[in-house]
């Protein structure tokens, strides 16, 4: 099938690109499973189409509360030898180090968090007796009142103000650790509360079954089939089959190996988000 829509469909496409049935493909099934596996995980890491920016909501759990206001930290002994002069002491120094645990666990789909939406516990915008209702209460009585200018620079200003008094709260995220620890006022915190997460979530090729069927993924798992194949065979290099056919699975190795620099090297130029340069 040209448009494969599943695990297996996406297989069957890659060994048919290799000469299948016509030839052998001598590759294992469970081989072909862990490239299919390590293609996907790339295309989630790398190509901008494999993840999507999504807002995910969390309730503050009574564990959360617990753990963020936790008061025992985990300490770490690390031997240390003394950077003090004089003779060396007898045994080594221990020196600990200790982490909070103000963190919440995120899934495993998450691969990158943006922000955390601020709480809203600023006088400019929240509450009947808040600048920004106070602004229509008196201003904007009837239609134009006000010009649209005058309003808009209002409105700059204030966030400016709400901006420098009410700054985001610092979070620290890492994909390999699925814990997004927030440096927050804890004990501000009750149960209940929300916090709604701006972060970036693979998508499920079981669920949008179109990952199957990208350009990248097919080219991509084609090449890496090709060069296991060769990796196979490179231990039976100049044995001669029936008819006289001799193998070559170094050139086959060779061959995939240089087709997976192509993709990767268009990857960083066509595929992949540039990095962002940090200002300030």
């Amino acid at each position: 099938m040209a448009k494969p829509t599943t695990r297996e469909e996406l297989k069957e496409y890659c060994l048919r690109q290799l000469g299948a049935p016509v030839l052998e493909i001598n590759v294992a099934d469970e081989q072909v499973d862990d490239l299919l596996d390590d293609t996907i995980q790339y295309f989630q890491e790398r190509h901008f189409d494999g993840v999507v920016r999504t807002y995910l909501k969390h309730e503050i759990t009574q564990d959360d509360l617990d753990r963020g206001r936790a008061t025992g930290l985990s300490g770490v002994g690390i031997a240390a030898t003394s950077a003090v002069s004089g003779p060396a002491p007898s045994s080594p120094v221990i020196s600990n180090f200790e982490e909070t645990t103000n963190f919440l666990e995120i899934p495993d789909s998450v691969i990158g968090i943006n922000k955390i939406f601020k709480f809203d516990t600023s006088s400019i915008s929240g509450g009947m007796f808040s600048i920004k209702y106070q602004l229509f209460l008196n201003d904007l009585y009837y239609f134009n009142s006000v010009d649209l200018l005058t309003y808009a620079m209002t409105k700059t200003y204030l966030e400016d103000i709400d901006h420098l008094l009410t700054t985001d709260k610092q979070i620290r995220f890492n994909k390999r650790q699925n814990r997004l620890y927030l440096d927050i006022d804890w004990q501000a915190m009750s149960l209940g509360d929300y916090l709604v997460i701006d972060c970036e979530r693979a998508l499920d090729p079981e669920t949008f079954s179109n990952v199957y069927n990208d350009s990248f993924v097919k080219k991509y798992l084609t090449a890496a089939i090709k060069k296991q194949w060769g990796q196979n065979l490179i231990k039976f290099q100049g044995v001669k089959l029936p008819g006289g056919v001799e193998l070559n699975g170094r050139a086959i190795y060779e061959d995939g190996q240089r087709e997976l620099d192509e993709i990767r090297q268009r990857m960083s130029t066509d595929y992949e988000l540039p990095p962002f340069d940090l200002i300030g």
